[in-house]
């Protein structure tokens, strides 16, 4: 390491040629406290081999121009002789630090993160470190890309984005949901107070000049009303956690952060995920009194499955409502199935592909997990019915010549091209209304092939993997209501499989009613043997 120095200068200039004098004045002679000290140390040459110095001026006395030399040598100290490579990063740093103006990081610090080879720039703020994170995702799908990246600019770099990396703490994280909590009080009252004027707007007739007048009023009221917001709601923060954690665990992989991830020890308020509720006869007139669904997962009933089939049977898209009320396939899956996945001989169609509906534009990717892959049976009914679409999409393949396009899937538009999975959903919900059936969503359809498999039986490990649920604690969480209406029908069934003799309830037996139940014989001892007869007699 080369010796550094301390250099007296000051900034008089000279009469005659108007430069500074710099480290030549006469006053620094004659005068200890004329100019100031600059420390200046030799770094190590840059990586193209470019010279540097650590160069820092403005001390009045040589001692604190020399403290902070003694500081820059004690870092460039740091790695051994040898290491090239890491006197490059400290001469980096220090560099850095001049460029910036910063003060000369602390040694201990410092010495910890080289010698665990973390980085050794300290000021990595959370918000440049979820990008740099994000940029170096390139396995993940488009739909996790994107909820990530939602994730990130709507609320952790908000909240969490101007903290350093290294000083991000548990207190801070629950900072950020407690203010998503009280904006979600806010958004609410304000969706209120808008939901107020609106229905005001509607229930004012257009008649008349005060009405009109009244009416002209409303809507300058909406005009200035925030609009319609969602809240950031209790199932939704898990994942926002889960996105930040997930990005703290590679900047501790990476040693970019010490080893804790405050994130895993932050405690969120209990969310509820909805449960698959049926379309109960006391639901459905619930609803229409209130105009309220019990649950956001409702599902038919096999009555209600039966009449919506029929209904739509000479629909074009027949087989494809089929297919997700029995088979329970995905939305993007069942419009991405293609022909080569369909097995006429072996009865079976493999998912190996879906539509994926990023905002408006739709793309082809993987099932939305691993085990989304999968093989579903399919029963003979099924089965004929796709032959049958398949001779007519050959007839409308005919009929468009030229201008057919050719995707090869099993559910198109009438020239070919693709389903759009958001104008299926319309079309779903239009042809409910039409049938005048209680509403559910296309992917409760899917629920309804669950609640299908369930009542008839089937093992719940094997209705999972037919839904493509990774796991069956999956099946079970969500369809617990129709697994608790199941297990009471079982134990109906238990118990009539067993004869008793009581044929009134306990309730009239504790009053004290007459039974109408046979009198069970009264049990005899046994009968006792001849020598135990005179042994009593004696």
């Amino acid at each position: 390491m080369k010796n550094g120095n301390l250099i007296r200068r000051c900034r008089c200039t000279d009469p005659k040629t108007k430069k500074e004098y710099g480290a030549s004045c006469p006053k620094l002679k004659s005068s200890r406290r004329h100019g100031t000290w600059t420390a200046v140390q030799e770094l190590e040459p840059s990586q193209n081999g470019d010279r540097r110095r650590f160069r820092r001026g403005g001390f009045e006395t040589s001692t604190k121009a020399q403290e902070e030399l003694d500081k820059v040598r004690s870092l460039l100290s740091i790695p051994e002789e040898d290491d090239a490579w890491g006197k490059t990063q400290i001469s980096d740093l220090l560099e850095n630090c001049v460029k910036d103006k910063d003060p000369v990081p602390d040694y201990d610090e410092t010495r910890r993160r080289f010698k665990m080879g973390q980085s050794l720039n300290s000021k990595v703020t959370v918000a440049e470190w979820l990008d740099s994170w994000l940029t170096g995702r390139k396995r993940l799908r488009r739909g996790g890309a994107a909820r990530y990246e939602c994730d990130i600019r709507v609320h952790l770099k908000p909240h969490l984005g101007h903290l350093r990396l290294d000083k991000l703490r548990v207190h801070h994280i629950d900072s950020m949901f407690d203010a998503i909590n009280e904006r979600n009080i806010e958004i609410q009252e304000q969706n209120a107070q808008r939901r107020v004027v609106r229905d005001d707007l509607k229930a004012t007739p257009n008649k008349g000049a005060e009405n009109r007048a009244r009416r002209h009023w409303l809507r300058a009221q909406l005009d200035v009303m925030p609009p319609f917001r969602r809240i950031t709601g209790l199932n939704t923060q898990p994942h926002i956690r889960d996105t930040l954690r997930a990005a703290l665990n590679v900047a501790i992989a990476q040693q970019v952060m010490p080893a804790f991830n405050p994130a895993t020890h932050v405690e969120l308020l209990p969310g509820t995920k909805p449960k698959a509720l049926v379309w109960s006869e006391e639901r459905i007139a619930r609803w229409k009194e209130t105009g309220e669904k019990p649950s956001p997962v409702m599902v038919w009933t096999p009555e209600q499955t039966a009449t919506f089939l029929d209904f739509v049977e000479q629909d074009r898209l027949y087989v494809l409502w089929r297919l997700i009320a029995f088979r329970g396939t995905r939305r993007g899956e069942g419009c991405g199935v293609r022909w080569e996945d369909h097995s006429a001989k072996a009865h079976s169609l493999a998912i190996a592909t879906q539509l994926v509906q990023d905002g408006w534009e739709v793309h082809e990717g993987a099932p939305k997990t691993d085990s989304g892959i999968r093989l579903i049976a399919l029963d003979e009914e099924t089965n004929q019915d796709l032959l049958t679409h398949k001779l007519r999409q050959q007839r409308e393949r005919k009929k468009w010549g030229e201008g057919w396009q050719n995707t090869g899937r099993i559910f198109t538009q009438e020239d070919g091209s693709l389903l759009h999975p958001g104008k299926v959903s319309d079309l779903f919900e239009r042809l409910v209304e039409a049938a005048k059936l209680p509403p559910i969503r296309l992917h409760d359809l899917r629920h309804v092939a669950a609640t299908l498999m369930l009542a008839a039986g089937v093992d719940i490990k094997v209705v999972s993997e037919t839904l493509g649920h990774s796991d069956t604690r999956i099946t079970r969480d969500i369809y617990q209501s129709v697994l608790d209406d199941l297990a009471r029908d079982a134990a109906e069934k238990v118990v009539q499989l067993v004869p008793h003799a009581r044929r009134r309830p306990l309730a009239a037996v504790e009053n004290g009613e007459r039974t109408t139940s046979p009198r069970r014989p009264r049990m005899t001892p046994p009968r006792k043997s001849d020598e135990a007869k005179e042994e009593f007699s004696a």
